[in-house]
């Protein structure tokens, strides 16, 4: 028992002791390690963070000298596919034709997921196509204007133009009392003090809400255009070309709070026919009768595989044929004997 005794005093005297100081010193020798880890890691965050935010600048930059190379591009580009040269134009006429969608011949190219329109959308969100504020083709929109442009308005003055707003149309009607609001020389009477029209006019100024965002038109709700095109006799060939320059989103009226049809924005032909030929999955005209001969819609567009009717013809007013025959049946009559008068002509120039 003492031999234990003995050999445990022994092996407790063999141990180290460890001073209060060495524990200092390794205490803080630990925790000034673990500083600089952190200080090495918040450094190397930093780097990260700036070299992020650098490489995203540079991808805004390059972004940005995209967008304006390819508006440059589209300026210079002519509007139509295949232009012809003015020397060989002996008879020109402007006609802008409607375009139903939901018509039964133009289903083929708004089917679910391959929607025209959606393939529109799509390439101006990407990039990859320019959109112009009217048919002119000449004051280019961005893409954040044609994506405001998408979308519904809910206020009063949310469909108008610039030009239409300084005219004073989004201005709210004065009320009517029944006997005129005037003075009876033209000068509006002066307003009175009531609670009640107090009342009215706070309910007429709550419209004035601002949209929000993400509320822009589906592709299935698009199924309007718009064709501007250049009926055009090429005395080289001796024949009558459609030569198409433009075409136009429409929103329809029922999207629109001010219940007419509103432009969103135009496009140049020769720019869709790019983009129809760089998507060929996406830009199918769907051939119902034979699944191995589907059409691209550039195709489509030369082959005349759509129903359309004339809206305008060019004329010295810059009239609508709605507004100068009536619209309904009186418009669509005008349409049929506008298409019918540009036959005659072509079948006209020929002598047997």
């Amino acid at each position: 028992m003492k031999k234990l005794i003995v050999l445990g005093l022994a092996g407790l005297l063999s141990i180290p002791v460890v001073s209060t100081a060495q524990k200092r010193t390794t205490k803080k020798s630990t925790t000034s390690a673990q500083k600089a880890q952190q200080s090495a890691a918040a450094q190397a965050a930093a780097e990260k963070a700036r070299q992020e935010e650098l490489a995203r600048q540079q991808e805004m930059q390059r972004q940005a000298e995209l967008a304006k190379a390819r508006m440059d591009s589209s300026l210079a580009a002519p509007a139509s596919a295949r232009p012809i040269p003015p020397s060989d134009v002996m008879f020109k006429k402007t006609v802008w034709r409607a375009v139903d969608l939901r018509e039964k011949q133009n289903r083929p190219m708004f089917s679910p997921g391959r929607q025209i329109t959606k393939l529109i959308t799509d390439a101006v969100r990407r990039g990859e196509l320019q959109a112009y504020r009217s048919d002119t083709l000449n004051t280019p929109i961005s893409a954040q204007e044609f994506m405001t442009n998408l979308t519904p308005s809910s206020s009063a003055a949310g469909g108008l133009t610039e030009a239409e707003k300084a005219a004073g149309f989004d201005q709210p009607a004065a009320a009517d009392d029944g006997w005129g609001n005037d003075d009876g020389w033209g000068t509006p009477a002066p307003k009175k003090n009531t609670a009640k029209k107090t009342d009215t006019k706070k309910a007429a100024a709550a419209p004035e809400a601002a949209v929000a965002t993400g509320n822009e038109l589906l592709p299935n709700e698009l199924y309007k255009l718009e064709i501007k095109e250049d009926a055009v006799f090429d005395k080289k060939r001796s024949r009558l070309y459609h030569d198409i320059q433009a075409i136009t989103l429409i929103m329809p009226a029922k999207y629109n709070s001010l219940g007419f049809e509103k432009p969103i924005a135009s496009f140049k032909y020769s720019d869709l026919v790019r983009v129809f030929k760089a998507h060929p999955d996406e830009a199918l005209w769907f051939n119902a009768q034979n699944d191995a001969q589907h059409k691209n819609l550039a195709d489509a567009f030369d082959l005349w595989l759509f129903s359309s009717y004339i809206t305008k013809v060019s004329n010295v007013n810059d009239e609508r044929l709605e507004e100068v025959y009536g619209a309904g049946k009186k418009g669509l009559l005008a349409a049929q004997q506008a298409m019918e008068e540009l036959i005659e002509f072509e079948y006209s120039l020929w002598s047997y």
